[in-house]
């Protein structure tokens, strides 16, 4: 589990005091008098799924507000905070937790919430978990699956691969016979590599005691960097980045024939290229080793309790409900249409109607549930949208002026390494 550095030890002996007893079931009775508890977050359609859970308690009422999305809702909730006049709970993305709890927004909720910690896989439950401590609840989860036209893999004789080996013999194949049409895309964003560098047993964070290590230049990073310059060298990949508009105009013409992205990708898909519903599945990422089952996940957020609420006991009950128990996580599901992070939730969907665009793939969500149960344990650092920027600008160089990705990742860690230090973190070299 992550551990943070110097910053957060001494947030950790100044939290603010509040009411903390252990959560109760939602639906169960609520403490004397009615409170109102205010909810930031960007969920769609979340007040609809706020609504249910205030029609079953009406001691506990919650007010939900779409106060910005999953980029800048972290600034207004530093803001806020500072300033008194913060939320009870809030939405944050995994990455961008640590970040919040460096800066004393979050409140330590170990207790709170140790009662149904079983309802989430291991993974999953740590991507909240920092120094041993829970600082959130898991809402939704993004594992990593690759996403690929059915109808064309029939049509050009594709079989799906089962290792990166495989897929990368595949593209060229099927480059060489189709000089137009391409397997895949060179990943070119921190969320989708840093997935890939997870699938291969590699963490750009981890932490020992108060001390961090940065390893952006790990050997599991930089393997995972060869393999796709390698690849592209040779022309078999698409190098626009994903969600370009020429990206976009390829997948819609069925020049690019997979995706590896999160399970959130098929409404994605369908916004892009929605003459192609109907013909996409969905299978588990090629591994790096035969036999291997583990996949990164891209995506995916918490909710947490602010340490300014007054209400914090039953703001626990209220993430109880809503991330942990079979009904919140399954209305997450059917009304926000987010993918829940709770098991009980993704069993749920089993028989749940599939994104239109998976229409040809009835059993999506059991595949989808059968990956997530696979997902690896990330630790997340406090300086992420630093690391993902630097490494976006270094991978653009080096496609410009040539070098390799393995060096350019050299320098995003000596960049991320200099940011850490200046913020008052200890990193080990």
């Amino acid at each position: 589990m992550a551990s943070l550095g110097p910053a957060a030890m001494v947030l950790s002996g100044c939290s603010a005091t509040g009411t903390s007893a252990p959560a109760s079931s939602g639906s169960g009775s609520a403490p004397a008098g009615k409170v109102t508890l205010t909810y930031w977050g960007w969920a769609p359609n979340m007040a609809k799924v706020v609504a249910i859970w205030n029609k079953e308690n009406p001691n506990i009422q919650v007010n939900f507000s779409q106060a910005g999305g999953a980029t800048d809702l972290p600034a207004k909730l530093l803001t806020a905070g500072r300033a008194g006049n913060g939320p009870d709970v809030a939405q944050a993305e995994y990455q961008t937790l640590p970040s919040l709890v460096v800066g004393g927004i979050v409140k330590d909720i170990t207790s709170e919430v140790k009662s149904f910690k079983g309802e989430f896989t291991p993974a999953t439950w740590g991507s909240t978990t920092l120094g041993g401590s829970v600082y959130g609840v898991p809402q939704d989860v993004g594992p990593m699956m690759m996403f690929y036209r059915s109808d064309l893999f029939k049509k050009y004789g594709i079989a799906i691969p089962k290792t990166w080996a495989d897929y990368a013999a595949d593209a060229k194949k099927l480059h060489g016979a189709h000089p137009n049409v391409f397997l895949g895309t060179l990943p070119q964003d921190g969320g989708t590599f840093t997935g890939l560098v997870q699938q291969a047993g590699g963490n750009w964070w981890s932490t020992d005691g108060t001390k961090w290590t940065v390893g952006i230049d790990s050997p599991a990073s930089t393997g995972v960097a060869s393999y796709w310059q390698q690849l592209a060298a040779t022309g078999a990949l698409y190098t626009q980045p994903f969600l370009t508009p020429e990206w976009n105009k390829d997948v819609a013409a069925g020049n690019i024939l997979t995706w590896s992205a999160g399970v959130w990708a098929p409404g994605v898909i369908d916004g892009v290229a929605a003459g192609t519903t109907g013909k996409w599945a969905a299978a588990p990422l090629p591994q790096w080793t035969a036999g291997d089952a583990q996949v990164g996940l891209m995506g995916g957020s918490s909710v947490f309790i602010t340490k300014s609420s007054k209400h914090q006991a039953q703001a626990a009950q209220f993430l109880e409900w809503l991330n942990g128990s079979k009904e919140g996580s399954g209305d997450l599901a059917s009304i926000s249409n987010i993918y829940p992070a709770s098991i009980a939730g993704q069993s749920a969907l089993a028989t749940a109607k599939v994104p239109a665009l998976m229409s040809a793939q009835p059993n999506f969500y059991t595949v989808a549930a059968k990956v997530a149960a696979n997902t690896a344990t990330v630790t997340w650092g406090p300086d992420v949208q630093t690391a993902f920027a630097a490494f976006s600008d270094q991978l653009q160089a080096v496609q410009a002026s040539g070098g390799s990705m393995a060096g350019a990742l050299s320098t995003v860690q000596s960049l991320t390494v200099a940011d850490m230090t200046k913020s008052g973190f200890t990193v080990q070299k």
